[in-house]
């Protein structure tokens, strides 16, 4: 008999890869608030990091590695089709090139650091999530939510911004950044976790589940082990 697909599951796995295409074409825009200067991304990547702590804490890690792998694969197709797009050949009464090749036309250099962060970042976000709630027995979701988010926006920084501006960037001014890329989104999980909470009890009460993840394999490749 095949699995039933869960609608929401289905939903947030669809929300996952929205806003990490989101993020991507947001982070082409640096913006200050409050004297910060920071990417627009921030704006939307957090969620990601939400949604991964929900699909864990209720489906366990085999579903989460479906969701990155399928964030992952989303985000490539759509930076290839950019590439595409800004290579062919503009009609002579288009003005709007230059803004175009802008935003989609993002530098392999840039585009392969985001997409390294990426796994990195959300597979270890995963991965502390749900050692902690074995470790734990299911108690302190918050704390589990928040030292997943913050070990995996860590990690995240320390790729991406090395790869994509390393040698672009004073060093004083990449720590910086990277600095306040981690504690803001941090900060951001943080601020939205009583709506985390509020929608993971009432995702484990319409799907009836709350997975433990003992004896799995947490190999990332293992994709089909679902």
């Amino acid at each position: 008999m095949k699995e039933k697909v869960s609608v929401p599951f289905m939903l947030l796995g669809i929300l996952f890869n929205v806003c990490l295409i989101t993020a991507n074409l947001l982070e082409t825009k640096v913006i200050q608030v409050f004297g910060l200067t920071i990417t627009a991304g921030l704006l939307v990547f957090p969620v990601s990091y939400i949604i991964n702590d929900c699909i864990v804490e209720v489906w366990g890690f085999k579903k989460a590695r479906l969701i990155i792998w399928s964030g992952f694969a989303m985000n490539f197709f759509v930076m290839a089709l950019a590439r595409i797009a800004v290579a062919l050949p503009a009609a002579p009464f288009w003005e709007g090139g230059e803004g175009f090749n802008f935003v989609f036309g993002m530098a392999p250099r840039i585009a392969m650091a985001s997409l390294s962060a990426f796994l990195a970042g959300s597979f270890l976000n995963a991965y502390v999530m749900s050692k902690m709630k074995i470790a734990g027995g299911g108690k302190n979701f918050s704390a589990r939510a928040i030292y997943s988010t913050v070990a995996g926006e860590t990690v995240d920084s320390l790729i991406f911004f090395p790869l994509a501006f390393g040698g672009m960037v004073l060093v004083q001014e990449l720590l910086i950044m990277m600095a306040i890329q981690i504690v803001l989104k941090s900060l951001y999980e943080v601020l939205v976790l009583p709506a985390t909470i509020c929608v993971v009890k009432r995702i484990k009460k319409i799907e009836g589940t709350d997975v433990y993840d003992n004896g799995i394999s947490y190999n990332v490749l293992k994709i089909k082990d679902l």
